[in-house]
């Protein structure tokens, strides 16, 4: 299913999840696994750009990476690390797409960051956003500890707003309920409107016959898939509905409704839920084909 893995990596005991996590996978899919650190990531353990120049200095930062993960890292066949000098964000979009990353797994990166998080939500690291908003592949963020066993997922939420984006993830998630014969849980936001008024039973219930409407004849193959709409702020809701569930994965769209990529930033309703949620949050911007065969 995944085959080339690309773990954003800082020295920060916030990431510890995400490493984690991308370890697991690796090992459950028999997949390569680039443990990469790009100098300027906002962590003060592994070095900074300005002092990279001396000779030998990526060599010196990756053994204090392989010495880091090594007893976590041991088991995996095809595992390897790089240590690049650059932009971060910049950095790792290059390499996932030099080597046709099926995913990209990263953590919120700071620890100052975590700390503000129940204060200041939406407020991703730049890393992440400028990674989640560009990436052409999947970008897996993994905020808390994952125990192994709960990423064989058995149940996924995926969220639509009925955009082309969400579509992109809702095709995305069914190919990945295939994989896993997960069920799915098709879930819809009704926003509160600006005067306070209620969504109706008869509006509730149209929005549901839309989604099958539009989603039957995509999700052929998936064993059980159900939709659901509520009402409420998305975020909130999105959260409420995963717990409820169970779910193991939440899979959005990146920015569902903003044309302008500039302006497309990390910032609110998949940057809430992939940041508080319990499972790991996969962002999609944009149609991705597993490259597995779905029905086996």
């Amino acid at each position: 299913m995944f085959k080339d893995i690309v773990l954003a990596a800082t020295s920060s005991q916030v990431t510890e999840a995400a490493a984690d996590a991308a370890f697991a996978f690796a090992r459950k899919h028999d997949a390569r696994l680039i443990v990469t650190h790009v100098c300027g990531l906002p962590s003060p353990g592994w070095g900074a750009i300005e002092h990279m120049i001396p000779s030998g200095e990526v060599e010196r930062i990756k053994k204090q990476i392989q010495e880091y993960y090594g007893e976590r890292t041991c088991d995996l066949e095809n595992c390897c690390y790089e240590v690049i000098p650059g932009v971060p964000h910049s950095e790792l979009l290059r390499l996932a797409r030099k080597v046709n990353a099926d995913l990209i797994v990263m953590g919120t990166h700071t620890k100052e960051f975590a700390e503000k998080r129940a204060k200041m939500w939406g407020m991703a690291g730049s890393t992440l956003e400028r990674v989640s908003q560009k990436a052409r592949c999947p970008v897996m963020v993994v905020s808390r500890p994952v125990p192994e066993t709960r990423m064989d997922f058995k149940n996924i939420v995926v969220a639509t707003d009925f955009s082309y984006q969400a579509e992109c993830a809702m095709l995305y998630a069914g190919q990945m309920a295939r994989q896993y014969k997960a069920a799915l849980h098709v879930f819809h936001v009704l926003e509160n409107g600006s005067a306070g008024k209620m969504a109706t039973d008869q509006e509730i219930d149209r929005v549901k016959q839309r989604m099958a409407d539009e989603f039957d004849e995509k999700l052929k193959g998936v064993q059980e898939y159900h939709f659901e709409t509520w009402e409420g702020t998305p975020a909130m809701e999105i959260l409420k509905f995963a717990r409820l569930k169970d779910a193991d994965l939440i899979i959005m769209a990146h920015h569902s409704k903003e044309t302008d990529p500039e302006k497309a930033y990390l910032g609110s309703t998949v940057a809430q839920v992939a940041l508080n949620a319990s499972c790991p949050t996969m962002s999609v911007n944009r149609h991705f084909d597993l490259r597995c065969a779905l029905y086996d």
